[in-house]
């Protein structure tokens, strides 16, 4: 199972980054834990100045931006 947290405030680009993660682990049946993490302090600690981020397993995969369907099908695959 894969730990997935997307970075944000709860912007409309962050709001829609989650639904698609959520979508596309729904499509492709992968396995995994989403979570929501809005206070700054915490997304600061990964060293995201832009939001939305998106860490996987601990590790920084995304930031600034919503990322396209085929990035994330390449997260939940690998």
């Amino acid at each position: 199972m894969k730990n997935i947290k997307v970075l944000g405030s709860g912007c409309a680009n962050c709001k829609t980054t989650l639904k698609l993660i959520e979508a596309a682990a729904k499509d492709t049946g992968a396995d995994i834990e989403l979570e929501k993490v809005e206070d700054i302090g915490d997304i600061m600690s990964y060293g995201v100045m832009s939001t939305p981020g998106v860490v996987i397993d601990g590790k920084l995969v995304h930031a600034g931006g919503i990322p396209d369907r085929k990035t994330v099908d390449s997260w939940l695959a690998g």
